[in-house]
C-alpha cells in the first residue's frame, strides 16, 4: 500500500469517528430528535467526492445504529448514508440534482425499510417528516463547515 494510499484510508477513518461522535449530539424535535450525524456526511461529500461521502456515509451510519442498539436497521443505515454520501458528493452541474438525490435516497431507504422490518405504513410514513429535517439540518451544518474549512484553508 502505497503512502497516498495510507494517507486517504486514515483521513476516511477520522471522518468517519468524527460523524460518529457527531451522530451523540441531538437536538429534541416534535417528531424525535436530530443528530448531526449527516453534517459530516455532507462535509466529506463536499470535500473529498461522491466516492469518500459513500464510505464515510454508510460506514458511520452503519456504527452508529451498532453503537446506540439499532442493529436491525444497520445494513439500511449502510445503504441509505452511503447512497445519500454518494449523491452529495457530484460536484460541479450535478451539484443540485446530486442534492436532490442525496435527500430521496435517505428518505426513501428508511421508507423502504420500515415497510421491511414490518412496521407498516403509518410508521414509513410518519418517518419522512423527520428525516427531510435531518437532511436538511445536516445540509446546512455540513455545508457551513465545509465553507468554513475551506475559508481557512486559504
Amino acid at each position: 500500500m502505497g503512502k497516498s494510499k495510507t494517507r486517504e484510508l486514515a483521513v476516511l477513518a477520522v471522518l468517519t469517528a468524527l460523524s460518529v461522535v457527531l451522530a451523540f449530539i441531538h437536538l429534541p424535535t416534535p417528531t424525535g430528535y436530530l443528530t448531526l450525524l449527516d453534517a459530516g456526511i455532507y462535509f466529506t461529500a463536499f470535500y473529498l467526492g461522491a466516492k469518500p461521502g459513500a464510505i464515510v456515509g454508510g460506514l458511520s451510519a452503519f456504527l452508529i445504529d451498532l453503537l446506540l442498539g439499532y442493529p436491525h436497521y444497520m445494513f439500511y443505515s449502510l445503504i441509505a448514508h452511503g447512497l445519500q454520501g454518494f449523491f452529495a458528493g457530484w460536484a460541479g452541474r450535478k451539484r443540485l440534482p446530486g442534492l436532490l438525490l442525496a435527500v430521496l435516497a435517505m428518505v426513501g431507504s428508511y421508507f423502504l425499510s420500515a415497510l421491511l422490518l414490518g412496521y407498516g405504513w403509518g410508521a414509513a410514513l410518519a418517518g419522512i417528516w423527520g428525516n427531510i429535517l435531518q437532511n436538511i439540518f445536516g445540509l446546512s451544518v455540513g455545508g457551513f463547515l465545509f465553507l468554513a474549512y475551506i475559508r481557512l484553508e486559504k
